[in-house]
């Protein structure tokens, strides 16, 4: 599924968290969304979920607008993962990934748990509370989640945030593998750089709520004269100019 974004808008109390950006996500690409703290990345993606109501804009997803027609038939073909937003911790993890299963109307969702349990390696802990698993564990039950319905559209915010290199290595090569196996379109918010070069097609970088440059990889690194994604990212957070 194809995404585009149309002059954007969000303010809060005549201040806006996200100010005016478009751009699109072609079908089946990953595109890295990019910005410091604050810049509007979450309330960005929010928008795009349809949770967060824009101040004004558009967002259609494969020509539809989310914001004027029934949007529960597009967003049952979306999900996301987040490990700011914690799953009910007094259920088992079996019990939240049937709980949303059923939300999505999975089929067979007994099937699809015991798939997607045996991919991620959540077998050894599936019927432990959610609230007593590691960040490691949790992550990967917040990755199950969102793959529960084998999402078009998957929106991912900081996946490997606090992991340790292993942990976060494994979510990284299972993101890829899903990825080249599947027919999905990835929107991708992350601080680790090294991650988004390894993930995404391009990059969208955002400041104070506007896009501020975009690109591959690549050419964001030639453009701003740095030998790495971290070094444009860091010339472009700190640079007091609008435009870096």
């Amino acid at each position: 599924m194809k995404i585009e974004v149309k002059n954007l808008k969000k303010d809060f109390n005549k201040i806006f968290a996200v100010n005016d950006i478009s751009f699109t996500v072609e079908k089946n690409k990953t595109i890295g969304l990019l910005g410091p703290n604050g810049c509007g990345k979450t309330t960005s993606i929010g928008m795009m979920l349809g949770l967060v109501k824009p101040t004004s804009g558009n967002i259609l997803i494969d020509d539809q607008d989310i914001n004027k027609i029934d949007k529960y038939s597009l967003l049952a073909k979306m999900n996301f993962a987040s490990p700011y937003i914690e799953l009910p911790k007094k259920l088992s993890v079996k019990q939240n990934l049937e709980i949303y299963a059923r939300l999505y109307g999975v089929n067979n969702f007994n099937e699809r748990i015991s798939e997607i349990s045996s991919d991620l390696g959540l077998d050894s802990f599936l019927n432990k509370k959610t609230g007593e698993l590691s960040s490691g564990q949790k992550n990967r039950v917040s990755l199950a989640k969102s793959l529960i319905n084998k999402p078009e559209v998957l929106f991912l915010d900081e996946p490997t945030a606090s992991l340790d290199p292993d942990i976060g290595d494994f979510v990284r090569n299972y993101i890829e593998d899903y990825k080249s196996k599947n027919n999905i379109t990835i929107l991708l918010a992350s601080h680790n750089m090294k991650e988004v070069e390894r993930l995404c097609d391009s990059v969208i970088m955002m400041k104070k709520g506007k896009i501020i440059d975009s690109g591959t990889c690549d050419e964001l690194i030639k453009n701003h004269g740095r030998i790495n994604l971290e070094d444009t990212f860091l010339k472009i957070a700190r640079s007091t100019n609008e435009v870096a």
